[in-house]
């Protein structure tokens, strides 16, 4: 039987939202079934008027790459103004990555002013399953703005693509709070943006209107090309689901000068840089035997990104087995390795005033310091083992499969 979304559920019923001026917060990313947007079938289907819509990172179509300014626009069809929610705080210069201040956190979230004429908001967007991909954390921060200003909010729910089980890497230390982290979650969370919202509004204090539409179908085991629904790339850099299994491990390498594939049709399972041997790390990486996985020495050259047209030297994450791969662990393994071997060309991508973008990522400032004192990589998991596990008996209450 094929999963039912939040969207096609609340749409057998929106008297919720009738009579109501609406805004959207949402992306390309919320279709049906039938792949018809959730803001034509709310014009059509709804007895309630779209009065705004209001867009992610990436922008509404999904057209900008991670870090880029989005600007505001207008909806051709309907008119409607589409508002960016994305105002970058800072950039790194050289790679391409946003360098987030949580005291910025009024430019990613609805503004008040924007909301005069709103009395319901409705969140519709597909995530990907870990911590540090920011639609989560735009849904947070307009959840609080909804609460200041007493307006409705309503998730449609969507499955979590690499299922609702497995939950590895470290809780966020709250101390590195940012856009990619501004709660206590696992880095592979295993909840879908229905539960968070749940967890977000209780356990950390948000408390705003909140009503969750939940699936039909849907099974926690279950991965995302079992539900019977189309799959669409949630942004440009994850363009299947094979991208969105490794990214909770990978995403790690944005923090380093060491290049994540992005530039290339392979992002994040491709790593490498133009000083690694790549033939002795794929065979080291082969020895630790790591379980669900195998891996294999490329040359590729990035067309943008760190190191764009130079050609780099690594390895490509080849999954065997989904229900076996840790893709925290085997990043965790991957950057020791290439630590090991390049211990004078392994850097640190900085945020402006001070820290380093790696330990928002992986959310503690512990594992960057013991990777640089030679630490064990298997000993890090064990440690992230227990971290993971902590939260998956904190998240047991607001599970909603």
């Amino acid at each position: 039987m094929r999963v039912k979304t939040g969207l096609e559920v609340f749409l057998r019923d929106p008297s919720l939202i009738d009579g109501m001026r609406v805004g959207l917060i949402t992306n390309y990313t919320a279709v049906d079934s039938e792949l018809v947007h959730l803001k034509d079938l709310l014009v059509s289907r709804a007895n309630a008027n779209l009065v705004a819509i209001f867009a992610p990172e990436h922008g509404f179509w999904g057209s900008a790459q991670a870090g880029e300014y989005v600007k505001d626009e207008f909806d051709e069809e309907t008119g409607v103004p589409i508002k960016s929610l994305y105002r970058p705080a800072g950039r790194v210069e050289g790679p391409e990555y946003v360098v987030d201040s949580i005291l910025a956190e009024e430019a990613r979230s609805p503004l008040s002013d924007s909301l005069e004429e709103v009395e319901a908001l409705i969140f519709d967007i597909q995530d990907i399953g870990t911590r540090v991909y920011t639609y989560i954390w735009t849904m947070a921060l307009s959840m609080k703005t909804s609460a200041k200003l007493d307006k409705l909010y309503i998730v449609l729910d969507r499955p979590n693509p690499i299922n609702g089980v497995a939950v590895e890497g470290y809780k966020l230390d709250v101390r590195f709070r940012s856009f990619v982290g501004m709660f206590p979650i696992a880095m592979r969370h295993g909840m879908t943006v229905g539960e968070l919202a749940l967890l977000f509004n209780e356990k950390h204090g948000i408390g705003t209107d909140l009503r969750v539409v939940t699936m039909e179908g849907w099974k926690r085991s279950m991965w995302y090309d079992q539900t019977g629904l189309p799959w669409v790339s949630p942004s440009p850099n994850i363009p299947t689901l094979d991208t969105a299994l490794v990214y909770p491990g990978t995403v790690l390498f944005e923090g380093t000068n060491i290049s994540e594939g992005r530039g290339t049709t392979r992002p994040f399972e491709i790593i490498g840089a133009p000083w690694i041997n790549g033939k002795k790390l794929a065979r080291r990486l082969r020895e630790l035997d790591l379980p669900g996985t195998l891996f294999r020495e490329v040359r590729f050259v990035p067309t943008f990104s760190k190191y764009k047209g130079e050609e780099c030297r690594g390895v490509q994450i080849h999954v065997t087995d989904r229900e076996l791969f840790k893709p925290f662990l085997v990043a965790l393994c991957l950057l020791g390795e290439v630590m090991r071997e390049n211990p004078e060309k392994v850097e640190w991508v900085e945020r402006p005033g001070g820290g380093y973008y790696f330990d928002y990522l992986v959310g503690n400032g512990d594992v960057r310091r013991a990777l640089e004192q030679g630490s064990d990589p298997l000993e890090l998991y064990d440690e992230a083992k227990a971290s993971a596990e902590e939260f998956k008996v904190e998240r047991g209450e607001f599970l909603l499969y």
